[in-house]
């Protein structure tokens, strides 16, 4: 796969990206992957984002925008995902090996996995994760992943990220105040949107969809700052 598009040097220039480049925002991305990908969302793709799966390019406010050789990278990670429930560490090495050239071979050789499927069994999300069942059951209890006899694919995300802190200390139960202030986050911005959101034309609902994402962006990079401000703070 070629190289990610350069980034802009300047300012201006960064600021008119999705002007000039017919680049495109993470609403828009996932206006065009959500039909095959039901559970996708921007905390999702952000999260792919981190991992260094995907580098979308940025406007000099912040804002994220997408390629379409970065929509049809997502689009390959998320089938690798639902199709045979890869972890990110074996697609990290998949897409490295696309991109210096080589032909890459999934695990197995091409034999799906439950070939598409949507949803992960309890076994198989505790297997995809390394976590323990006590883990799941925590996290379950705290409103960090919702209940049920199947979960959705950002469950493994969720799942993947409590293995990783519980290690440092931080379990399930420390972080139930975070899914409170994403009901009021997301309360803050159906609020915003709904004028948009309540016409009939599809345009104006995929319009809704790409602002919400926008101020979910917003909410994220506040959180990121006031957070960074926290722990540079001087201690007694």
């Amino acid at each position: 796969m070629s190289a990610q598009p350069a980034r802009s040097q300047t300012g201006h220039a960064s600021q008119d990206l999705g002007r000039v480049t017919g680049l495109i925002s993470i609403g828009q991305v996932l206006a065009r992957l959500s039909g095959d990908f039901p559970d996708l969302s921007n905390s999702k793709l952000r999260f792919l984002e981190e991992q260094g799966l995907v580098s979308p390019q940025r406007t000099r406010s912040g804002y994220r925008k997408f390629s379409g050789e970065d929509v049809e990278r997502l689009r390959l990670i998320l089938s690798l995902q639902r199709d045979h429930y890869l972890p990110l560490k074996v697609i990290r090495g998949y897409l490295s090996d696309m991109d210096n050239g080589i032909t890459p071979v999934l695990p197995g050789g091409s034999t799906s996995m439950l070939q598409g499927a949507r949803r992960l069994t309890r076994e198989t999300l505790l297997s995809a994760t390394g976590a323990p069942a006590s883990l799941l059951t925590e996290a379950v209890s705290a409103g960090l992943i919702p209940a049920g006899e199947s979960y959705a694919e950002d469950a493994a995300t969720m799942l993947s990220t409590l293995v990783s802190l519980s290690q440092r200390g931080i379990e399930p139960r420390h972080l139930r105040g975070f899914h409170a202030q994403i009901e009021r986050e997301v309360g803050l911005i159906e609020r915003s949107v709904s004028s948009l959101a309540a016409r009939p034309d599809a345009a104006s609902r995929a319009r809704a969809a790409e602002q919400a994402a926008e101020i979910g962006e917003g909410f994220d990079r506040v959180r990121a700052v006031l957070l960074r401000a926290a722990l540079d703070r001087p201690r007694p």
